[in-house]
């Protein structure tokens, strides 16, 4: 049990997965917060979040300090998180720019 993440990029029917992270609270709960300020209400597990440019910009400026977060099985976010959503922030922007919608979801 615990925080498993994942991000796709989407188009049409196609649905790839980029990338997937295993108990990364802080990102979790940044996730959560930007879930939060479009309005979302409901418990942010399980729930398909559309990222876009603006937001990758904005974490790709951030993630590095992110504040640190607890959950029920979160875990805690270690360092070799910041190399992997590094690379997730270039997957994603590389599929933004061929046409493909990037969705974060969480299961814990």
């Amino acid at each position: 049990m615990g925080l498993d993440q994942y991000a796709f990029a989407v188009k049409g029917d196609e649905r790839i997965e980029i990338f997937y992270w295993r108990k990364h609270a802080n990102l979790e709960g940044w996730m959560s917060d930007l879930y939060s300020s479009r309005g979302g209400d409901k418990e942010f597990n399980c729930v398909d979040l559309k990222l876009f440019e603006s937001d990758l910009m904005r974490l790709q400026n951030e993630h590095r300090d992110l504040p640190v977060v607890t959950g029920f099985f979160w875990g805690e976010t270690d360092g070799r998180k910041i190399d992997e959503t590094e690379e997730f922030i270039k997957k994603a922007l590389y599929y933004q720019s061929k046409g493909y919608d990037i969705i974060y979801t969480s299961w814990w």
